[in-house]
């Protein structure tokens, strides 16, 4: 009898750590997902377009296939890359998220630019692939196009859930960074196909609504739409400069260079007193603003010369790359 109940001691321990191993995945996930709220946000605003002109019909199996690719992006690639960057090489990670905030910073900056210059609407799409006339091949090109995007934006969103796990076990680390793909993956993509079917609901209740008020919210649904996809743009567009100035800011006093975040801190702190929003309002745009200046001074090395050597390498001409 005592050694049956030692037993079910044992068992209770070993639940009570595994309820409290939980409990931390919990925890980290939740704190990684907001610190990557930016990253996730630009991400279900960009996919949207990969998928636009194509039969109703085609639209939710090539989302699906974009979150697959992303699933892959996240547990086949990215994080045995995070784990191994943890264990070998932690001087890394604050580089490497220095280089994925100007990345950020770049996209944002030249939304911006590119909306506000003249161009050219039938020019290529983010994947080359505009003038393609077979619709089979053209899914497919937009496919990969999406993933690639997907990959870049991915190795950010990771490598910024591995920069705010404290624990030092690496066990802790994977299975949070598992939980961070899978729910960040289906959160997207989830957001991602209900944008993109709307318009489709609001137009089936236009159709097979019995009262007044079932097709008039149809019709308002349908002319929502576009509205809400320009809203996400410029959310997304916003969060990119803002996540990416703050990623460098942060990284370069991770790296020892502590006076950039100090001085946002301070003007925070004088503008906004006791008012915790208004103080982290006032970073975020002061953030924003120097990843916009940042990406502004990265559009001439990257149209310039980053765009031409990789098209060179790629076989691809500078035309066709350098959108």
């Amino acid at each position: 009898m005592s050694g049956l109940l030692a037993l079910l001691d044992d068992v209770a321990g070993i639940a009570k750590i595994a309820a409290a191993s939980v409990d931390d995945i919990a925890a980290h996930t939740a704190k990684a997902s907001s610190k990557a709220a930016g990253v996730l946000i630009d991400d279900a605003a960009v996919t949207p377009k990969y998928v636009t002109g194509f039969a109703p019909a085609r639209e939710l199996p090539m989302i699906a296939r974009i979150a697959r690719g992303s699933i892959i992006n996240k547990l086949v690639f990215l994080l045995p890359a995070a784990l191994l960057l943890s264990q070998f090489a932690p001087w890394l990670i604050p580089p490497l998220l220095i280089l994925g905030g100007a990345y950020l910073c770049f996209e944002g900056a030249e939304k911006i630019v590119h909306a506000l210059t003249k161009h050219d609407d039938h020019s290529p799409g983010p994947d080359g692939s505009h003038d393609i006339k077979d619709p089979a091949r053209l899914e497919e090109e937009r496919v990969k196009g999406a993933i690639k995007t997907d990959f870049i934006l991915s190795a950010e969103i990771m490598t910024l859930a591995l920069s705010t796990i404290d624990s030092p076990s690496i066990w802790m680390q994977g299975a949070t960074l598992f939980v961070v793909a899978l729910v960040v993956t289906g959160g997207v993509y989830g957001a991602v196909a209900l944008i993109v079917k709307a318009d489709d609901f609001g137009l089936w209740l236009t159709q097979v609504g019995r009262l007044g008020a079932t097709r008039a919210l149809g019709r308002g649904i349908v002319r929502f739409m576009p509205w809400l996809l320009k809203a996400l743009t410029v959310v997304g567009t916003a969060a990119m400069l803002w996540v990416g100035g703050s990623i460098i800011v942060h990284s370069l006093h991770e790296m020892g260079l502590h006076w950039p975040e100090d001085v946002i801190k301070g003007i925070g702190a004088s503008v906004g007193g006791d008012n915790g929003f208004l103080v982290w309002l006032t970073k975020a745009v002061i953030d924003g603003v120097l990843g916009f200046l940042l990406g502004l001074a990265i559009i001439p090395l990257v149209t310039k010369v980053i765009t031409p050597v990789a098209a060179r390498f790629s076989g691809k001409s500078g035309d066709a790359a350098s959108h």
